[in-house]
């Protein structure tokens, strides 16, 4: 009777390990963030070459990466979070496609001569990864992935010389508006 008590119990914990939420998400990580995208899309701006557009644009992308999971990490431990949980593993596994596919097509924008492309596709990609792993964070997450897919939209109709500053209204400005609000609302 005991051992299946503690089998119930351990599914229960199970049940609601999964069905829990990550809430390590960084408002200031994402504020930093936005901060080296204006920075980025200041540089970018300053380039007559798409080869190093595109470059500067990537050197911001694994920058971002590498301060999202930093400052998660730091505002997982500050609450005594694993960083490395059900909702975590589930965030992962829906973030990432999206990114993967970001990268595929980049190559093929790049091959095909369609930089101009580019800045639309990788909002809607990561609004689209934002979105998908937003179910399985604060409420503020998805609609952040919303407004990167409605700038996105903007910037793939949007005339080849709007491409730096669409990039610079999304990766920069989207992310300082939203870091600061999850900041506020979600502690740090």
């Amino acid at each position: 009777m005991q051992a299946r008590a503690m089998d119930n119990l351990q599914f229960i914990r199970e049940t609601m390990a999964a069905a829990a939420t990550f809430t390590a998400v960084s408002g200031w990580g994402t504020v930093i963030i936005g901060i080296t995208a204006l920075i980025a899309a200041a540089i970018a701006a300053l380039t007559d070459s798409m080869t190093r557009w595109v470059f500067i644009w990537t050197c911001e992308a694994v920058l971002s990466v590498g301060i999202s999971f930093y400052t998660m990490t730091l505002k997982a431990r500050s609450v005594g979070l694993p960083l490395w949980s059900e909702p975590a593993r589930k965030i992962v596994f829906s973030f990432v496609p999206p990114l993967a596919v970001g990268a595929l097509l980049t190559l093929v924008c790049y091959e095909h001569h369609l930089i101009g492309l580019l800045p639309g596709v990788w909002m809607l990609l990561y609004g689209v990864g934002v979105v998908a792993a937003g179910t399985f964070s604060v409420r503020i997450v998805p609609v952040m992935g919303l407004a990167f897919m409605m700038v996105g939209t903007v910037a793939l109709f949007a005339p080849p010389t709007w491409t730096t500053a669409c990039m610079a209204a999304g990766f920069g400005g989207l992310h300082l508006f939203f870091g600061i609000l999850i900041a506020r609302r979600h502690g740090g």
